[in-house]
């Protein structure tokens, strides 16, 4: 059965649309033909993860026993390392905005308890697992799925990363929502899925599919183990809407299917009818939602970088051994020759150069410790990891405040991929909220931090923002998502700092200057503007209402205020 042939017309939806034991053998056939494609991408993942783990060598089919000395400098890792390190700098927070005045109240309260539900997920450590893995193979994926197993069975939010070796999308697609299936695979234990499902037990168990795995320091062990596959798929329902459902099979054994459900039927499994997957890509490539990394791109200057280290260090060891051309009658004790803590040596007869001779062995010429150095420019430039973003100061340049322009000129490259993160972590946020308006049908409780610094507690449920809202008609809560970033560099905080001092000491918060300072504030673009223009207001504002009050001898005279904007 061709792919598009699963796509039922309307008029045959309620009839035709069930899921039974021949559509999970189609699923398997599609589920096959999606990772045949994906072949060359699996590979290139986990010889990536060689490189990143300095076994490329190891890994290379072009190794020899005599190859060198089998050095593996880490400037790959050193440059990825970077870059992780601004990607934590920079850790994202969102805030939700209403669209509508309505909706303002709701906003306030879901820009409160996100935060929440990302600290319960434990966020952090999924960003920035996600981050290594975006470093090294171009791609990370984010999962955004509802457990009704959490919180004692009311169900909450689960935040997951996800392998790119086991998820499978339509070959050629671009954008993961255009996907007309998607499959996510997982090995289970067999012994533990037949107890959670008794049914299993004396069926074949076959897998569908053949999940690559990486190369492994120690042996794991994958003979007790079954994939067990999570399978999204979009169908068209009789008003045309979009629906999302699951299934999740194990060989051609069903386990669950929502079309098969009365509740879900004509509903989708998640009434937002997404795919619950955000990919986050850095290099983009034509054809797949997956780009490629910094491995990709450092790996060539890389491998000559250990050859050249390789040569320079065989030619160190060689001259640092000496070894002699000895004729068969030179009469030389060997054994007291070689041992160095002998003293002396017995010869027999005269000793001289035509006798014995030392090797001199060839030095390497200047020229192969300018091309080390050049291949290692290479990569730190390709990488984008100069000396400056690596915090070393170099040529003279001390100062504080140099270092920190001079770095922030040089991060462009880690903005342009943390403006990629932060459009990803838009569409986990959009995610949750879908989830929340449909799941959070009952109060719950959260512990949430406030702008001071403490910390409060509030209850929310979907009450307001579930579909349909109060009101006559239907009226969806719509909402858009702000990012910005909850930790900062050092450097830029120090940046800031320095502003603010400088425009302290130039008179931008002297009353008498206020019209040109906000005039100058006009033009001007940086983190904190509008505090600072608020704040400049109010000092105005304050010492007019003091000049007034003393001209006008305590008569009450009208006050003259700079507008508020």
């Amino acid at each position: 059965m061709k792919i598009s042939s699963f796509f039922a017309p309307k008029s045959d939806f309620a009839s035709k649309r069930k899921i039974g034991e021949s559509e999970i053998v189609m699923a398997g056939q599609i589920l096959k033909d999606y990772k045949n494609a994906k072949a060359a991408l699996e590979d290139r993942i986990v010889e990536n993860e060689q490189w990143w783990k300095l076994r490329h060598k190891d890994y290379s089919k072009e190794k020899t026993e005599k190859e060198g000395t089998g050095s593996s400098s880490a400037w790959l890792f050193n440059a990825l390392a970077n870059k992780h390190a601004d990607a934590m700098d920079s850790f994202p927070e969102a805030t939700v905005l209403p669209r509508e005045k309505d909706d303002e109240e709701e906003a306030k309260k879901l820009s409160a308890i996100i935060p929440a539900i990302m600290e319960h997920n434990n966020f952090e450590e999924i960003y920035s697992n996600n981050w290594w893995y975006k470093l090294k193979h171009g791609c990370c994926a984010y999962g955004v799925f509802w457990n009704s197993e959490l919180e004692g069975g009311l169900g909450d939010i689960q935040i997951k990363k996800i392998d790119l070796l086991n998820i499978f999308w339509e070959p050629g697609i671009t954008d993961i929502q255009k996907s007309r299936n998607l499959f996510i695979v997982s090995l289970r234990d067999q012994d533990v899925l037949e107890c959670e499902y008794p049914s299993l037990r004396g069926k074949d168990l076959g897998n569908s599919v053949d999940i690559k795995e990486y190369i492994y320091d120690s042996t794991v062990d994958t003979s007790g183990k079954v994939a067990v596959v999570d399978w999204y798929y979009k169908v068209r329902n009789e008003n045309g809407k979009t629906l999302l459902h699951y299934c999740k099979f194990v060989g051609e054994n069903l386990l669950f299917a929502s079309e098969n459900l009365e509740e879900y039927a004509y509903r989708g499994w998640y009434d937002h009818g997404e795919y619950p997957v955000v990919l986050d890509s850095l290099f983009p490539e034509e054809g797949t939602p997956a780009g490629f990394g910094f491995v990709a791109i450092t790996k060539n200057p890389q491998m000559y970088i250990d050859k050249l280290n390789d040569a320079i260090l065989e030619n160190t060891l060689m001259a640092s051994k000496p070894r002699y051309f000895a004729k068969i009658s030179a009469g030389v004790n060997e054994n007291e020759f070689l041992d160095w803590s002998r003293p002396i040596v017995h010869v027999e007869g005269d000793i001289n150069e035509e006798r014995l001779r030392p090797i001199s062995v060839m030095q390497l010429p200047p020229a192969s410790m300018e091309m080390l150095r050049m291949k290692i420019d290479e990569l730190k430039e390709t990488s984008s990891n100069s000396d400056f973003n690596r915090g070393a100061a170099v040529n003279g340049v001390t100062a504080a405040s140099a270092i920190a322009a001079l770095q922030e000129a040089g991060n462009k490259v880690s903005r342009d991929m943390l403006k990629a993160t932060y459009r990803a972590y838009t569409k986990i946020n959009y995610l949750c909220i879908e989830l929340i308006r449909q799941f959070y049908t009952e109060l719950r409780n959260f512990r949430i931090n406030n702008p001071d610094g403490g910390y409060g507690f509030t209850q929310y449920s979907n009450t307001n923002i579930r579909i349909p809202q109060k009101g006559n008609g239907y009226r969806k809560s719509v909402f858009d998502i702000a990012v910005k970033t909850q930790k900062k560099s050092p450097y830029s905080r120090l940046s800031q700092n320095e502003l603010a001092k400088e425009l302290f000491n130039i008179g931008f918060f002297n009353p008498q200057n206020a019209v040109q300072s906000l005039s100058a504030l006009e033009i001007m673009d940086f983190d904190g503007k509008a505090a600072i223009e608020a704040k400049i207001r109010e000092i105005a504002n304050q010492s007019r209402e003091v000049a007034v009050n003393d001209t006008s001898n305590g008569t009450g005279a009208k006050k003259f205020l700079l507008p508020e904007n």
